[in-house]
């Protein structure tokens, strides 16, 4: 096999990585901005038991992601098919992704939610984006250095 083929079983590491990553930096998005800073809730819309459900269900969705990805990342080590780079690409893909929709659409297009509410949000939503790009960026690179390397 060539450096480009992806391994028998690509999809799935894909798809476990980019789970994992989305679960875990949703995680970290609701535990630290949620819960321990309190600076906002998934949903700011409505009242705070609203607010609270949001936050509830977000977790929920987190958790299971995480939990879908450490599943098909088991399965993919019995299988004996998993290929650390290109997951843990496709893991800084994930939390990428999730840190770019949360700040582009869920703050800026939908506004369900602000990082930081009684202060200019600008240095808030750039840092956000930023920070989005960054992860996109270095799992962008690992995923290319894997695809030249040959698949074993």
């Amino acid at each position: 096999m060539t450096g480009t083929t992806p391994p028998p079983d690509g999809r799935r590491l894909l798809a476990s990585g980019l789970l994992l990553g989305a679960g875990l930096m949703g995680a970290v998005d609701e535990i630290v901005f949620h819960q321990l800073l309190h600076w906002h809730h998934f949903y700011d819309r409505a009242s705070g038991a609203a607010g609270l459900v949001s936050d509830g269900l977000l977790h929920a969705a987190t958790l299971s992601a995480v939990v879908a990805g450490l599943a098909l990342l088991a399965d993919l080590r019995r299988r004996r098919t998993f290929t650390p780079t290109r997951w843990w690409a496709a893991v800084l893909l994930g939390a990428g992704a999730f840190q770019l929709w949360d700040g582009v659409v869920d703050h800026k297009l939908l506004r369900v939610h602000q990082v930081r509410y009684g202060v200019d949000p600008t240095g808030y939503d750039v840092a956000w984006i930023a920070g989005a790009v960054v992860l996109l960026a270095a799992g962008a690179l690992l995923m290319a250095r894997a695809r030249r390397r040959p698949v074993r």
